[in-house]
Formats: structure tokens, sequence, C-alpha cells
């Protein structure tokens, strides 16, 4: 009897998309809207995301411009902005919020690096938690006789070799990341 495991490979899809979100949100040189997808800002109490109060428009390469559809809400946003891990000084016109992009130095790319890793490292462990739960739901087949000891061995070889396609996808991203951060 073959072992299905395709609950655990959806799992690591997951895990994937999650990483692909993290590196969205990954300040590069050029200005990206999925920067701001990490900060809320309180609207009538309710901790709302940027970009559910005001259109994000990017004029040009380096600068997005946030235009709150609520005039009240360019302090609060600017606030959160300037609390945040974004490290921009955002620019009130009291119209809209200027954010304006500078320049990557050598050190902020050894950070955004760093960063990226940090992502990767987290991928790849949250992988393996996937597979540990798979390999225990395996083993408890096992032992109420669900499959023979043959199928058990079977399915964790499958499964190893699923966890490995999946770990080598983090670190293919990772690397991907990196060198588009370099070459910026």
């Amino acid at each position: 009897m073959k072992v299905d495991l395709s609950p655990y490979s959806r799992k690591m899809d997951k895990t994937i998309e999650v990483l692909q979100g993290q590196f969205a949100s990954v300040r590069a040189g050029r200005a990206n809207a999925s920067v701001l997808d990490r900060i809320s800002v309180e609207y009538y109490g309710v901790d709302t995301p940027i970009n559910q109060v005001g259109s994000i428009t990017s004029p040009d390469p380096r600068t997005l411009l946030i235009q709150p559809w609520d005039k009240t809400l360019l302090r609060p946003i600017e606030k959160a902005i300037q609390v945040s891990d974004l490290g921009i000084n955002p620019q009130n016109d009291g119209q809209v919020i200027r954010l304006i992009f500078p320049q990557l130095t050598e050190e902020r790319r050894k950070d955004l690096t760093k960063q990226v890793k940090k992502y990767g490292e987290e991928s790849k462990v949250a992988i393996r938690n996937v597979r540990r739960d798979a390999m225990d739901a395996i083993k408890k087949m096992q032992k109420k006789s669900e499959i023979t000891e043959d199928d058990q061995k079977e399915a964790e070889k499958d499964l190893q070799k699923v966890t490995d396609e999946y770990i080598k996808k983090v670190d293919e991203q990772c690397a991907k990341k990196e060198k588009e951060l370099m070459e910026l």
C-alpha cells in the first residue's frame, strides 16, 4: 500500500509561498509597494494594513506615494512607517506621504542578505517540521498495522526525497534573492 504524502507536500508548498512573500517585503534599492504589507495603522480602533486605507503608487523607480482616503490618517501612517523596520523616513506634505528609497549601501546589502538567509533557514526548519509530522504519522500507521514495515520504509524514503526537493527550492530562492540584492 502506498502512503499518501500529498497533504505534506501541500504544507511544504505553503512554506515556499510564505518565503516568497517574505522576500517580496525585503526592501531592495527600488520602490516596491509590498514593503508596506507588514505595516499597519490603527483605523477606527482596528489595526489595518496601509494598502487598505489608501492608494499606493510609484511615480518613479525610487519613490512610493501613499495617498490615504481619509486625510486624518496621514500622521498615523507616517508614525507607523517611522517605527517600522523599513529604515526610510516618510515625508508628509499634508496630502500624500512620500517614501524615497535611497541607493543601497554595501552595509545595507549585507544586512538584507542576512535577512534573506534568516528567512531561508526559518523555511527549512518549517519544512523539516512537516517532515517530522509526516514521519510520526507513518510510524503510527505502521504501529496500527495499517501498513507493513516495508511500506513504512518506502514511505520514509519517499518523504525524504520530497523534503530534499523542497529544501533545494528554498536554497534556490535564497540564492536568487541574494544575487538580486547584489546586482542593485
